[in-house]
């Protein structure tokens, strides 16, 4: 994992009959304070507060653009990640890998290909009287 990596909020839209993914990154100034504890557990651990306000920063975008028409989460309750990833792989990694799901729609290619660059990911998960939650991939 990188000692800084760079943290992504993702949402998969529909609006107007055309895919949409909107996202929103940040460069972590330190390592995460889970990196000690290695392998699976560091993979499950729960992002940063960074990564809430991401979240917060991203859907609030989304809401704005529903003055251009009504929007759909394009592939249901996986339709919002947030992702870590090395700061090396956003400037065409991430970009292409968004490309492919913007022309083809596919998904389960785009959700393979994120996760071959991302480091950790999660769904964000929303329950009646609950509060906002991360599901670890």
């Amino acid at each position: 994992m990188a000692d800084a990596p760079y943290l992504i909020a993702l949402a998969l839209l529909e609006q107007n009959g055309k895919r949409a993914l909107p996202l929103s990154g940040k460069s972590q100034s330190l390592p995460p304070s889970n990196a000690d504890i290695g392998g699976q557990q560091a993979r499950l651990a729960m992002p940063s507060d960074d990564g809430m306000a991401l979240a917060l920063e991203l859907l609030l975008r989304i809401w704005q653009r529903t003055d251009d028409g009504p929007l759909n989460r394009a592939v249901g309750a996986n339709s919002f990640l947030l992702v870590e990833l090395p700061i090396e792989r956003l400037p065409e990694d991430l970009p292409a890998i968004k490309a492919a799901w913007i022309q083809s729609g596919d998904f389960s290619s785009f959700l393979l290909d994120l996760k071959k660059i991302a480091d950790r990911g999660w769904t964000l998960e929303f329950a009646k009287y609950q509060p906002v939650s991360f599901k670890a991939w």
